[in-house]
């Protein structure tokens, strides 16, 4: 590509095979943006893949101070902003190839200020296929105006059944956290990323599966519903998967955990581990370290959610 830097001092330009120099210009003499620039754009706008948006790695790799200089900077807020619609239409093309011939519904959602409302709206939802082999939704439970919101993965065999989050083996370990934190269970509002039970039979037993991006996606209006009724001071994300339902996938928990952070969704996020992860530990002495350390993580969600 043929390219010239500009430069009061002086100037460089390539033609494609040689290299050559003349006298600096003044600003004003620099051309104003070409159609370059507009082609890159327009090219940049139809490439975003909104499924993949990892605004914290971006960030990363090009702080926000430098953004001036990108000319798809100026995209970036906007095509942010339609990043749900876009993953709406997205999955409704998928669907329509799906050689499996699942369908694909939008969550009914209803523009409502009443958790109770959204609970009952969300037991008929099937914007993903995980509703046929769950027992039912499995919505989040606490208080309208909690403090604190607790995010997980997704509910469990036991939640399943119940119909209540965090009631199985992790749930007991979460609440003893919560007390040692000093934090009371009651007066948090907890819930999952995606509301149905992901498994596969291995005998009779019913074996937790990982939830896929799709499921994620499905799930994240019921997710952004509640933040907006619940509206609580700190988001507390317990696993990947729910830091990196806010954060992209490139977010990685062990580098981050106890932080708080900011995002779209919630003024300030704190992630930490999932407590299921903590009864995986091999030994007795690592299970006591990695419960310590997840203390700490929910008494730095408990500073941040009295920090004005």
């Amino acid at each position: 590509m043929r390219w010239s830097i500009l430069t009061p001092d002086l100037c460089a330009h390539w033609d494609g095979r040689a290299l050559s120099f003349t006298a600096g210009v003044p600003r004003s003499a620099v051309p104003a943006e070409g159609e370059m620039e507009n082609l890159w754009r327009t090219y940049y706008a139809n490439i975003f893949n909104p499924a993949r948006v990892k605004v914290h790695a971006m960030r990363a790799e090009m702080p926000k101070k430098y953004w001036r200089n990108l000319p798809e900077a100026t995209l970036i807020p906007e095509l942010l902003r339609e990043a749900p619609r876009r993953v709406e239409t997205m999955m409704k093309k998928s669907a329509a190839k799906n050689a499996k011939g699942d369908e694909w519904r939008p969550a009914p959602v209803p523009a409502t200020s009443s958790l109770a409302t959204l609970r009952e709206a969300a037991q008929s939802c099937t914007a993903c296929p995980l509703y046929k082999n769950a027992t039912q939704t499995v919505f989040g439970e606490g208080p309208k105006k909690a403090t604190l919101m607790l995010l997980g993965e997704q509910p469990g065999d036991q939640e399943d059944l119940s119909g209540k989050p965090f009631i199985g083996p992790a749930g007991q370990l979460l609440d003893r956290a919560l007390e040692e934190a000093g934090i009371d269970r009651n007066a948090v509002y907890v819930t999952n990323t995606v509301k149905h039970f992901k498994w596969e039979p291995r005998g009779k037993r019913r074996i937790h599966q990982k939830p896929s991006s799709r499921d994620i996606a499905a799930c994240r209006p019921w997710m952004e519903a509640e933040l907006r009724v619940v509206r609580p001071a700190v988001l507390v994300c317990l696993g990947s998967t729910a830091a990196q339902a806010l954060f992209g996938s490139s977010f990685r928990v062990t580098r981050e955990r106890g932080r708080v952070l900011e995002s779209e969704l919630a003024p300030r996020v704190v992630t930490t581990v999932h407590p299921s992860s903590l009864l995986r530990q091999p030994d007795e002495e690592s299970r006591r370290r990695e419960y310590a350390l997840f203390v700490d993580d929910l008494r730095a969600a408990l500073r941040a959610s009295t920090e004005k």
